[in-house]
């Protein structure tokens, strides 16, 4: 029996520590940032704030406890990526050798541009711990995930025996996984993605047609590969369920908070309103659109979709006009 954390308690979390728990042969702990948070959760035994309407069975350990920490022997790491690196710094005194960490998080942290695994391994580094550390992504909502939906990723890590054990703990008859060693390309395909939801979200909220948002999935998965690839990914691997599936499912599902929050700006609202109206949950690709124009400039790629988002989301360009400007680029060839 494995012992298992799951680092983080939104729908994601939430989500996963459920599926792992109906898989049954482990021993799984949901893990909150604050004690108040966990007695909640544990209370009414439902993620009543993030992911209601499903009820939390007593195997479920709900807590806020560092021991938990030192416990368990893979640790899932949801933690949103503005909050990544103090929720660890918190708890990596409790963290040991022997242990797995995988991360479940789609960001690229603001200011640094690394990549959550990258963000957690500095924060192992600096604590003296050296541990396998691997991205768990693909075209995945909470809800389906926690209903029992049929759903596929990919797990990758370097070492492939170690991606191998993981798919092995994780995998269900509801959860099917594929493993990988391109870790880079399997955590920035799930990252960048969410930049380009967003823009598919303001095609549909400005009412635009199917054909620009089938452009723009399409030259979206090409932007997402040009930076990839550029920092070290396997291009293939954007071409697999961390990437183009993904993009696909973030694009045209109506679960996507990066899609609805791209909506209502195609509507006219303004951002702050809108991630109020979330309501606690995060829209990951918020963030990691400067982020993602970081990394590219320091790699010298170019990624025009991405610098029309950012001018939506922090400059306040009006949509329309930001993707009248997509169109009028010079032409260029498709490869």
């Amino acid at each position: 029996m494995s012992r298992i954390l799951v680092l983080g308690n939104g729908a994601w979390g939430t989500a996963i520590a459920l599926s792992l728990d109906r898989r049954g042969g482990h021993r799984v702990a949901l893990w909150s940032h604050s004690q108040e948070e966990a007695d909640t959760i544990a209370a009414a035994r439902e993620n009543v704030l993030f992911l209601p309407g499903f009820p939390l069975p007593s195997s479920i350990e709900i807590t806020a406890g560092e021991a938990a920490v030192a416990d368990a022997e893979i640790i899932v790491s949801v933690i949103p990526s503005a909050f990544l690196r103090a929720t660890l710094a918190r708890v990596v005194t409790r963290m040991h050798q022997g242990q797995i960490v995988v991360s479940a998080t789609k960001g690229v942290e603001d200011h640094t541009f690394l990549r959550m695994t990258e963000v957690i391994s500095s924060v192992l580094e600096l604590a003296g711990l050296k541990l396998p550390v691997g991205a768990f992504s693909g075209p995945s909502f909470a809800r389906e995930v926690a209903e029992g939906q049929p759903t596929a990723l990919t797990v990758a890590f370097r070492d492939a025996a170690i991606a191998a054990r993981v798919r092995h703990e994780f995998s269900s008859e509801t959860l099917r996984l594929y493993t990988s060693t391109d870790v880079i390309g399997v955590e920035l395909g799930g990252a960048l993605k969410n930049v380009i939801a967003i823009a598919a979200g303001v095609v549909a909220g400005a009412g635009l047609g199917y054909n620009p948002a089938a452009a723009l999935m399409t030259r979206g998965i090409a932007e997402i590969s040009r930076l990839a690839a550029a920092c070290g990914a396997r291009r293939d691997t954007l071409a697999g369920l961390s990437g183009v599936g993904d993009l696909v499912l973030t694009c045209t599902g109506s679960l996507s908070r990066n899609r609805t929050v791209g909506e209502a700006l195609g509507q006219g609202r303004k951002l702050p309103e809108i991630l109020q109206s979330l309501g606690g949950h995060v829209a990951e690709g918020v963030h990691t659109t400067r982020a993602a124009l970081g990394l590219a400039r320091k790699h010298g790629v170019e990624m025009p979709i991405a610098e029309q988002m950012e001018l939506i989301l922090n400059e306040g360009k009006e949509p329309r006009e930001a993707i009248r400007d997509l169109m009028l680029r010079p032409g260029k060839n498709e490869t």
